[in-house]
């Protein structure tokens, strides 16, 4: 097996983890905070889906989906134009509101296509490409994709663990 195709292996199963995650609730559910200075499931995969898209097209020397696909119209939150979430205070989380769980998967299928293509062509070589000299020492592509992929799993894995906490208190 190839590092590509482990790779592509792990940005696969955020994908089937983030449909897990969203499908079926609604918007209520979705934006839910179980408190004011916590994360809604909206924020958590709308910010694990712009990292990913902001990274993986730094990385690659691709456009965001997130402004060639007319993505930040669609969402409409009023935020900066290559806003990925990072650092958000509680209001700016508060802000990120969806209407169906529907534009979150989709925005987030988009991303994983564009990931999806840019991991297939990758070889080896590749990998050791530095991507980022501003650390010490420099990060390669093949550090950038398993921060990448790290990031992602954690978030949903919180947005399931959140799903859980509203289920069992609906029930």
């Amino acid at each position: 097996m190839h590092a590509k195709d482990i790779l592509i292996d792990g940005f696969s199963r955020i994908r089937e983890e983030v449909h897990a995650t969203v499908e079926g609730l609604g918007p209520d559910e979705l934006s839910a905070r179980p408190s004011p200075d916590t994360n809604s499931i909206a924020w958590l995969v709308w910010h694990l889906t712009r990292v990913q898209d902001d990274h993986m097209a730094d990385a690659f020397g691709l456009e965001q989906v997130w402004l060639s696909q007319d993505w930040e119209k669609r969402f409409g939150l009023g935020l900066p134009r290559r806003d990925t979430g990072y650092g958000h205070s509680p209001a700016k989380v508060a802000r990120v509101r969806v209407d169906s769980g529907e534009l979150l998967t989709s925005y987030y299928d988009a991303v994983h296509e564009q990931s999806l293509d840019a991991l297939r062509g990758l070889t080896a070589k590749d990998l050791e490409r530095v991507v980022d000299e501003r650390w010490d020492p420099p990060v390669t592509l093949g550090v950038r994709l398993v921060s990448v992929l790290s990031d992602d799993l954690q978030h949903v894995g919180q947005a399931a663990y959140l799903r859980g906490l509203l289920q069992s208190a609906a029930a």
